[in-house]
């Protein structure tokens, strides 16, 4: 699931370290960028449910191998295009297999993993989105920068292909367990949806989760840019930076799963109020930061920025995983990440509205606290839901 969740992340998240080279090649506004991701998580709204539903009948093995073949045939015509409108389009088409993988993975940890052990291994499973995208930074930015971004796209294509399908081979369903729950006589889908929509800490949570990972997008998305632009650094230290970003959510998803599982025994929330107000402290660090300022203070901050708003993700689906039985949650994971996946959809693009009429990144970066001053009184509803249900 490592394995699969690192190479799908690898292709899927590496627009963010291209946004320079493509803005570039197709002279793009920062709002334009920050529409990049909001299509790539669009398509995922789209097929989060649909992709949640399917692996809940046919197991996460076969889904892995479709949703591998889908993602490369997408990103392989993410290089071939040319026009703006034409390559979000196939972003869109392309998100929708990156979405569908979360539910694929997050039911085979439900499975294989007790309660006291899942948040770890949620967290290290998770980590494989951020080592993805750092990977991608590492190898395909330079590559890119080299051989032009659209060959470096369609050589990663090749190289999911060939490590999506190794994984789905070598993965195995547990025993018994898929084909025992995959009968959907059980309940129907449509009172299986109308139990989600009653249930007010799924929904709740996931609501905090739309800002959370639209402000996550927003550092992944504009932190080159940012370095490249404000900071005056190089394009490779500017680079190094997201990578650097990227480190810190893959030790976070670790950090933070370990943390719930034995310190905190099994509790997530308190580690949702710490991400949150962590989060809104390094924004506004970055508010205060000018040409000039040394890379031995600012690598730090970045790291722990990472560390937060990249590092929760493992904790947010171990709740809502938690909240349903096991054989709904495949349709759980695909309802959060389905209304998640809006705060993606316009957050970043706003962010990068704000810094184009403003012409300031402290502008987007303020937004930022602004937002996660929202989300603690969502989470702090969240909480009281929680001990009501």
């Amino acid at each position: 699931m490592l394995a699969a969740q690192l190479i799908v992340s690898f292709v899927g998240r590496s627009l963010a370290p291209l946004t320079v080279l493509i803005s570039k090649d197709l002279s793009l506004t920062h709002a334009q960028i920050g529409m990049l991701p909001a299509a790539l998580f669009f398509g995922q709204s789209l097929a989060a449910i649909p992709s949640g539903i399917l692996v809940d009948r046919i197991g996460s093995k076969k889904q892995l191998l479709i949703v591998t073949i889908i993602l490369a045939l997408g990103f392989v015509m993410i290089a071939k295009s040319n026009a703006f409108l034409l390559l979000l389009v196939f972003v869109v088409i392309a998100g929708g297999a990156y979405g569908a993988m979360h539910p694929t993975t997050n039911r085979g940890i439900l499975y294989w993993f007790p309660q006291q052990k899942r948040g770890i291994a949620m967290g290290i499973k998770q980590m494989g989105i951020t080592g993805g995208s750092a990977l991608a930074a590492i190898v395909l930015l330079p590559l890119a920068n080299s051989i032009g971004w659209r060959m470096a796209l369609i050589l990663s294509c090749g190289l999911l292909l060939l490590i999506g399908i190794i994984s789905s081979l070598y993965y195995q369903d547990p025993d018994g367990k898929e084909e025992k729950t995959a009968s959907p006589e059980k309940i129907s889908l449509a009172k299986q949806f109308r139990k989600m929509l009653k249930n007010k800490p799924l929904l709740l949570i996931s609501i905090s989760a739309m800002g959370l990972q639209g402000a996550q997008l927003c550092l992944t998305t504009y932190i080159v840019l940012f370095a490249f632009e404000h900071l005056s650094f190089s394009l490779v230290i500017a680079g190094a930076l997201l990578v650097i970003a990227e480190i810190g959510g893959s030790v976070g998803r670790v950090g933070w799963g370990t943390i719930s599982d034995l310190i905190m025994k099994g509790k997530r929330m308190p580690i949702m109020y710490l991400v949150t107000l962590i989060t809104a402290g390094c924004a506004l660090l970055l508010t205060l930061l000018q040409p000039g300022t040394s890379l031995l203070y600012i690598m730090p901050i970045i790291f722990i920025f990472g560390f937060c708003i990249s590092g929760y993700n493992g904790v947010w689906m171990n709740i809502v995983t938690e909240l349903v039985p096991k054989e709904e949650s495949g349709l759980a994971t695909g309802i959060t990440i389905t209304i998640s996946s809006l705060g993606v959809m316009f957050i970043p693009p706003f962010f990068g509205f704000l810094i184009d009429k403003s012409g300031a990144f402290s502008a987007g970066w303020g937004f930022l606290v602004l937002l996660m001053g929202g989300i603690v009184l969502l989470l702090r509803s969240t909480s009281v839901a929680l001990k009501n249900s």
